[in-house]
């Protein structure tokens, strides 16, 4: 069965950064849209970012301007660069693929902004 693998997280100061990254295994990468979620203890899991097959990407309100998804088809990848960390982007980071209305899920990376 196709996996998605996380990986990137860790802790990190306020202000700083981690990229993430997400690999998936899975033939016809580039027909899939792909998306990073977070959630963080006692809160609804939540969209951070997306970039769908045609590299049309969305961003959270409290995403935008720190964070920028990208993919590599070639990899399988998609990447998360998150800039200017803070204490409320604690979460666990979870990697989404979807086509045709099916979710695949990967098990996350926990990301820690701690001083």
């Amino acid at each position: 069965q196709a996996k998605l693998v996380e990986s990137g997280g860790g802790l990190v100061q306020p202000g700083g950064s981690l990229r993430l990254s997400c690999v998936f295994d899975i033939y016809g990468f580039g027909h899939y849209d792909m998306g990073w979620y977070r959630q963080a203890p006692g809160r609804q899991r939540e969209l951070v970012a997306q970039i769908t097959k045609n590299r049309n990407t969305t961003y959270a309100d409290s995403a935008k301007g720190r964070f920028t998804i990208s993919r590599d088809n070639g990899a399988g990848a998609v990447y998360l660069q998150m800039n200017n960390l803070q204490p409320e982007d604690t979460a666990l980071y979870v990697c989404n693929a979807q086509i045709a209305s099916v979710d695949y899920w990967g098990q996350g990376t926990q990301v820690t902004v701690s001083s």
